[in-house]
């Protein structure tokens, strides 16, 4: 498996490097005036690549040590269950609106506003949480040297 990654990392690196000398060679006017289609493309192409192979396999590995290992899935689902009422508690403090915001081109719904509104909370409240956390951990630091 460990042969298989390195070989299809040593091509992909080669395919962007290959397509990173093919924009240099082009030179800064392909770049300014927009460039002929086929430079940017095979490299953005391969970023996508790399991202979507980067995403699946660290879902796989992530998965995988989930359920071989029932600790950290038992601490894995805690964490994600105070997270999740962090933000029903932060949806049910926001309130909708009456305000009409512009949003590009269309106006923004009470219901996005809405939204809004819970993000900002739910942030605001993990920052809290964030602090708090480091505080205690250094004022405990402090206390057990």
């Amino acid at each position: 498996m460990h042969k298989i990654f390195k070989i299809i990392a040593a091509a992909l690196s080669l395919f962007g490097i290959i397509s990173l000398v093919r924009i240099i060679v082009a030179g800064d006017e392909a770049m300014e005036t927009g460039g002929e289609a086929g430079l940017f493309e095979p490299m953005a192409y391969s970023a996508y690549v790399i991202l979507g192979l980067v995403v699946a396999f660290v879902l796989f590995f992530v998965v995988q040590n989930l359920i071989t290992n029932t600790a950290s899935l038992k601490s894995t689902l805690i964490g994600v269950g105070a997270f999740v009422a962090v933000l029903a508690i932060s949806y049910a403090l926001s309130g909708g609106d009456t305000i009409v915001y512009k949003s590009g081109d269309d106006l923004a719904t009470e219901g996005q506003s809405h939204m809004v509104g819970a993000g900002l909370i739910a942030f605001y409240v993990l920052l809290a949480i964030a602090a708090i956390t480091m505080i205690f951990s250094g004022v405990k630091k402090v206390i057990s040297k």
